[in-house]
């Protein structure tokens, strides 16, 4: 039997009102000086500016950096490496959903790394480039979706051409997250459906995917039981406190559970925001029951054992993927991709970006770009 590692080392504070504890929290580890990065949504919010406030109250000076893009891009983070070191900056505090947390992760792997960003490409084995500390890093999710506050890696598009690069290494997982699902009371329905469909679509990849991680197993089946019983009272009504806390906990459990892997669905969903910047949990939503059809058959017992999760007692895979379908009906998401603007000019396109991507090799079956054009059509 081969030695395998499993590593779960990211300290999170869990709970409404968790987000308090942020600026003593700075203040204790002698960080006074904090760039916080967000999105230009959330910095117009409330709770960010209560946030700021809290921060000043305890004699820090923080600066904030909101300049990026909905899919974010290399000149967003090189943008808030300059506003770190002009600002004399010693900390950084990432607040939002994958976009904010993204770029923050990127920045804080940017300030003490100076070779072009995309020579830390992962995919290229950037990673053996990432020999300096990082700043001192912590995260606040204000989404239950992309689970990026306790990842290890910042998915960067290029500006030009759009193709995205993930960076990564464990230096950038944050040294504290604090999960207040308070922050996610006022989300739209919308988003809290799309953000929702983006942590389900990463716990039943991660169940699926080739790779060896048994503990990432449990994880993905416990986030695909807490999302399936909290999605639509979350999205229905908003500030349902044990949906809401349910809902953020499945996300977190999602991104800890698909370092084993992601898959087919992510793979279709890339080349949407690339090509036609679609919501990429939105992406993931109208794809999923398309990609979880394709991996069914030899895969049967994999499948009972996420419907049973999901709440289909006695299912199976079929049962699961017709739910899956409901489901978006039900919260309101297309179930086609004609339903967010794809056309039939656009799927060979589509098609071989999805074949360039960096998801599926770790699907449990083969995808060729043929597969990818043919399930991209079978969803128009």
């Amino acid at each position: 039997m081969a030695i395998a590692q499993f590593n779960f080392p990211t300290v999170i504070r869990f709970g409404n009102g968790a987000v308090k504890e942020l600026p003593q929290h700075l203040k204790d580890h002698g960080k006074m000086r904090p760039l916080v990065v967000t999105d230009p949504l959330v910095a117009t919010l409330p709770f960010f500016q209560e946030v700021i406030d809290d921060m000043k109250k305890v004699g820090l000076s923080p600066t904030v950096y909101a300049e990026m893009h909905k899919n974010p891009v290399k000149s967003d983070v090189l943008n808030g490496k300059a506003a770190y070191s002009g600002s004399n900056c010693d900390s950084i505090v990432g607040i939002g959903g994958g976009v904010g947390l993204d770029v923050a992760r990127a920045i804080a792997l940017a300030i003490n790394h100076h070779r072009d960003l995309f020579d830390y490409d992962d995919l290229i084995g950037g990673d053996q480039y990432v020999t300096e500390a990082v700043p001192y890093f912590v995260t606040v999710p204000t989404t239950s979706g992309t689970g990026s506050e306790v990842g290890r890696s910042a998915i960067i598009a290029d500006d030009v051409t759009h193709q995205k690069k993930i960076l990564f290494s464990p230096k950038l997982l944050a040294s504290r997250v604090f999960a207040d699902p308070s922050l996610t009371f006022g989300l739209p329905p919308f988003v809290t459906a799309a953000t929702g469909m983006d942590a389900l679509t990463h716990n039943m990849e991660a169940y699926l995917a080739k790779n060896y991680h048994p503990m990432c197993d449990g994880i993905a089946l416990q986030g695909i039981k807490l999302i399936g019983k909290s999605i639509e009272t979350a999205t229905k009504d908003g500030k349902n406190e044990q949906a809401r806390a349910d809902m953020m906990l499945g996300s977190l459990m999602g991104a800890v559970a698909f370092q084993k892997g992601l898959g087919v669905v992510h793979s279709l969903a890339h080349p949407l925001s690339q090509l036609l910047d679609t919501h990429h949990g939105l992406a993931n939503a109208v794809n999923l029951p398309y990609g979880m059809k394709y991996n069914l058959a030899g895969f049967e017992d994999r499948f009972e054992d996420m419907a049973h999760a999901f709440g289909l007692k006695n299912g199976n895979g079929i049962q699961l993927i017709d739910e899956l379908f409901k489901l978006n009906e039900r919260l309101g998401l297309p179930t086609r991709l004609s339903g967010i603007d794809v056309k039939e000019e656009h799927l060979d396109k589509l098609a071989d970006l999805a074949f360039a991507d960096f998801c599926h090799p770790n699907n449990p079956k083969p995808v060729s770009r043929n597969n990818f054009y043919e399930l991209y059509r079978s969803a128009l």
